[in-house]
């Protein structure tokens, strides 16, 4: 069984990627037929090519950065849930999203279901031009 610690270091890893835009390093912590529902309600992705056109054609088209917003709850049965702030920089809305992921973890510590919980109420516009 993976470690709650396990799933606090790849949740944090998973944010400081999102962060630095590293669409295949975030791609490579799925496992290959994990599902992917973000935000919840929304289409779900299955299977890591599904997830990979996903992240490519969101996160990949645009300026974004990422950080915490306070720390990884993570349980020793693969389960964690992670707090942070994805911030979209120019285009033609600027602002952030404040997101939630809750994230369930295999036994080879791959991620292999991620729901993330934000929606129109979550995003914040960046008031300057």
């Amino acid at each position: 069984m993976i470690s709650a610690q396990q799933v606090r270091d790849t949740m944090t890893r998973y944010i400081e990627l999102v962060d630095a835009g590293d669409v295949e390093g975030i791609v490579a912590l799925y496992a290959e037929d994990a599902v992917v529902e973000d935000p919840v309600g929304e289409p779900v992705h299955e299977g890591i090519d599904a997830i990979a056109r996903f992240y490519r054609e969101g996160m990949g088209q645009m300026e974004i950065s990422a950080r915490l917003e306070g720390p990884v709850r993570a349980t020793d049965s693969g389960w964690g849930a992670v707090p942070f702030r994805v911030e979209v920089l120019g285009g033609e809305q600027p602002g952030y999203i404040e997101v939630i992921d809750v994230m369930e973890f295999n036994t080879q510590g791959q991620i292999c279901s991620m729901k993330a919980y934000w929606g129109p109420l979550n995003f914040i516009a960046d008031p300057q031009p």
